[in-house]
C-alpha cells in the first residue's frame, strides 16, 4: 500500500474514532453529574484529522505542480 493511500485510509478510521468520541462526550456531559474530562477525548483525533486532512487537501496541488515542472523541464 502506498503512502497516500495509507494516509487516506487512516484519515477515514480516525474520523470514525472522532465521531465516537464526540458522541461519548455528548452522552457524558448530558448526565446529572457530568464527567468533564470526557469532553477532551475528541481533541487527539481532531489533531490527527487536521494534519492528515491538510495533507490530503494539498496533495492534488503538489502533484499538479510536479507534472507541470516535469513537462517544463524534461529529463
Amino acid at each position: 500500500m502506498n503512502w497516500n493511500r495509507w494516509i487516506r485510509e487512516s484519515h477515514r478510521w480516525v474520523s470514525l474514532a472522532f465521531t465516537l468520541a464526540v458522541i461519548a462526550s455528548f452522552v457524558a456531559l448530558a448526565q446529572k453529574e457530568p464527567v468533564v474530562w470526557v469532553s477532551y477525548l475528541p481533541l487527539p483525533p481532531l489533531a490527527l484529522l487536521l494534519f492528515s486532512g491538510l495533507y490530503l487537501f494539498v496533495l492534488p496541488y503538489v502533484s499538479r505542480w510536479r507534472r507541470a515542472d516535469a513537462a517544463r523541464f524534461p529529463g
